[in-house]
């Protein structure tokens, strides 16, 4: 009742004298108002954060970047690409928002800055380069070659190109243009012919060639290409996913990814381990017409060999095993160490192939490798399609067998002290099998055991008679070229195992295992 008394008293005085006397102190403020409102922007601009949020959309809801982490691996969430449609990949929202700040009074003598949750930094000020941008490349490396930038470093994906602006020409390159393709096999020409070249120009303002930015950003970005050979896990993992780590890890999810050979398919398959990369939305470089500036590059990533890392060629002493485990925490998998049971039975996950250099005896070797002791997972390509999914079941088991291909490399999975078991095909195939599948096993905290297929256990030998070189000299077909071995030894085989010897090396790895009374 107090209360309302004092509002019904104000409403007097205001209706009173004393409102004549409210509207004399009132009316030099309104003036001013008036006077300064042509100096004032006459819209408001609302700013729609993104990040990676509950359903992996735009416009999500800011969260710190634990829980982002946390809530995208419990949910499965996917890393973002924008609809084709739209050029500006995975930053619509903020993209629209910096065209409207720069409408604001035609960008004369208003500057209005705000941080984007996309790690965009929006402003409108004039367009200023950086007085000492630099930019060093290193093309020495057998697998990739790299640029990194700093400075003022502008993107268009439209047009494949960086520009590197400059008002001094201290680290200028002779021609002034580098061109890369972004994709760490650069030994195997066909495969590169596949991925989209980056060219990379030095420019000094004022001149032609520097489009001015129309998205600036506080976080560094990556190029990197989703092409070559990455359709299958092998290729994805040492030629994508394991550079990635090394070249963006460091910036703990506070970087940009922007690809090149743009594969929704592909970012949608591994989103999980991309996520632990990076908080943010992939960007679609192949489409993207906006100018997005950074203030540090990296075009092209860091590889140093097959399913591995070489700490001593990793500047941050990345190892192996810390990939290992940014993928158990990306897939939450469960199990960290392999122990040997006392009772139940062991997990052996086969996984099996189906076009070439399969197991045309299967049933009978998961029968087996049953009667040995093992609980057997059948991993056929229908169940392995789904990586979140199988990532955990090949962590929920202790052994994994395979005949030489891409398959195996579902190892990064296994718990640390798991068994890979490579079967290896006819052809003097021990060396290229080793290099791809066998090497990688010991730093990744593994057992390896190798099976090496007879002429007797090779589908060859019902294409060709004994006496053919395939059987006399198969090194003489390695050293006709990759082509004559992949079809003859690769695509031109299957497998039809001893089944009495490989019960032999079942029941070793058996023993290995478990705890026997």
């Amino acid at each position: 009742m107090k209360r309302g008394g004092r509002n019904e008293s104000g409403k007097k005085l205001v209706s009173g004298g004393g409102a004549a006397a409210v509207a004399c102190l009132l009316l030099p403020l309104l003036v001013l108002a008036v006077l300064k409102s042509d100096f004032m922007p006459q819209q408001v601009v609302h700013i729609a954060e993104t990040s990676i949020g509950e359903a992996g959309v735009e416009g999500a809801i800011w969260q710190p970047r634990q829980q982002l982490v946390a809530k995208s691996k419990a949910a499965h969430d996917p890393v973002v690409e924008a609809p084709p449609s739209s050029p500006a990949s995975g930053d619509e929202t903020p993209d629209k928002v910096v065209d409207a700040n720069r409408d604001l009074k035609n960008g004369k003598g208003f500057l209005a800055t705000k941080m984007g949750m996309d790690g965009s930094l929006i402003k409108s000020d004039a367009d200023v380069a950086a007085p000492r941008s630099k930019l060093s490349c290193n093309f020495s490396s057998y697998r990739t070659n790299m640029c990194a930038m700093q400075g003022d470093v502008r993107l268009h994906g439209k047009t494949a190109t960086v520009y590197v602006v400059s008002a001094s020409d201290d680290n200028r390159p002779d021609n002034g243009t580098i061109t890369i393709r972004p994709y760490p096999r650069k030994w195997e020409t066909p495969t590169m012919q596949l991925v989209r070249e980056v060219t990379i120009r030095w420019r000094a303002p004022p001149g032609p060639g520097a489009p001015r930015c129309t998205v600036t950003y506080d976080v560094p970005a990556v190029v990197f290409s989703t092409g070559g050979y990455g359709v299958n896990i092998f290729h994805a993992i040492t030629d994508i996913i394991m550079p990635l780590y090394n070249t963006a890890r460091e910036y703990d999810g506070r970087v940009r990814l922007v690809a090149t050979n743009y594969d929704r398919k592909w970012i949608a398959k591994y989103r999980h381990a991309l996520s632990m990369l990076s908080i943010y939305p992939i960007i679609d470089f192949d489409a993207d017409n906006e100018v997005r500036c950074f203030p540090s590059v990296h075009v092209g990533t860091e590889s140093h060999k097959e399913l591995g890392i070489d700490s001593a060629l990793s500047g941050k002493g990345y190892t192996t095993m810390g990939f290992r485990g940014l993928l158990r925490s990306a897939y939450s998998l469960k199990r960290e160490w392999v122990t040997p049971i006392k009772s139940g039975r062991p997990r052996l996950v086969m996984v099996l192939r189906r076009n070439s250099r399969a197991l045309t005896n299967e049933a009978e070797v998961i029968a087996a490798a049953t009667e040995v002791g093992f609980e057997v997972v059948a991993a056929g390509p229908e169940v392995v399609r789904d990586l979140g999914k199988f990532a955990g079941t090949v962590n929920s088991c202790d052994v994994l067998v395979g005949v030489h291909g891409a398959g195996l490399s579902n190892m990064v999975f296994l718990p640390r002290n798991g068994t890979v078991v490579q079967i290896v095909p006819w052809g003097e195939m021990k060396w290229p099998a080793w290099t791809s599948y066998g090497e990688p096993v010991a730093p990744m905290g593994l057992r390896y055991v190798e099976y090496e297929v007879t002429a007797e256990e090779t589908t060859l030998k019902d294409v060709y008679p004994r006496n053919h070189t395939v059987f006399t000299d198969p090194v003489s077909l390695h050293k006709q070229g990759f082509n004559m071995l992949w079809e003859t030894f690769l695509n031109g085989q299957n497998v039809t195992l001893d089944i009495h010897r490989f019960t032999g090396v079942l029941q070793h790895i058996y023993r290995s295992v478990t705890i026997t009374s």
